[in-house]
């Protein structure tokens, strides 16, 4: 089992980490077995959070309202990571967002990660569900708030530290780190005629919103239009 080991999940406005995304990132940094310290921050997003989103994780657009912006967010996540192993329930997802959220900001995030949904699939391939709910259920692990990212990540280090308590001697290759990887598409900077409709938008509704014309991308700005448009 390892002693030291960064635990973490993140918050989005959808499942595509190109189109959409991170609204919050929670994560506790294990040194010797115990939590060191903790990393819990909104991230003020580009696109207002839909109802659904609203209602699977409890987080509003007023709560990310004064939230800072992603590029501060995610390079001081990226100083706490250290040289960390990750571990997630179905880590490839939510390290998918958050090598997309670096390079959108020209930031590296290469890691190795430990993944607590595939060892399940492994050694639970009878249980109906793996799902992260499920397994704490089934193991009597406490989630105070599920799918809210620092209870997650928190839920997901006490399963990583069952699991490997009953399984890691007969199957150590399950618990072995391995290179995370996701290829990031190359984003298309914004087009002139989008800036111009964008700005136009903004000063007609007469919202503040947290834009930079020099780096926005195509698909940031027409999500931005389509949410003003919408509102």
């Amino acid at each position: 089992m390892l002693k030291s080991y960064i635990a973490f999940d993140v918050e989005t406005t959808g499942l595509d980490p190109q189109e959409n995304e991170i609204i919050e990132i929670g994560a506790l940094k294990v040194r010797d077995g115990k939590v060191a310290d903790r990393f819990m921050e909104f991230i003020h997003p580009l696109s207002p959070i839909s109802t659904y989103i609203t209602g699977l994780t409890g987080i509003t657009n007023d709560m990310v309202a004064d939230a800072r912006p992603r590029k501060q967010v995610v390079s001081d996540f990226i100083d706490f990571c250290e040289d960390d192993v990750l571990i997630g329930h179905n880590v490839s997802f939510d390290y998918s967002f958050m090598k997309c959220s670096a390079a959108r900001d020209g930031m590296a995030f290469e890691k190795l990660g430990i993944d607590t949904l595939k060892i399940a699939q492994k050694v639970h391939s009878s249980l109906d569900s793996k799902s992260l709910g499920s397994l704490c259920e089934y193991y009597h692990i406490e989630n105070k708030s599920a799918h809210r990212a620092y209870h997650d990540a928190l839920a997901t280090a006490k399963l990583y530290q069952t699991l490997a308590h009953y399984f890691e001697a007969e199957a150590p290759e399950l618990f072995s780190p391995k290179q995370l990887v996701y290829r990031v598409k190359r984003p298309q900077p914004a087009t002139p005629k989008q800036i111009s409709f964008l700005t136009n938008l903004i000063r007609k509704k007469g919202v503040e919103i947290q834009w930079d014309p020099e780096t926005i991308t195509r698909s940031e700005a027409s999500r931005l239009i389509d949410g003003l448009l919408k509102s």
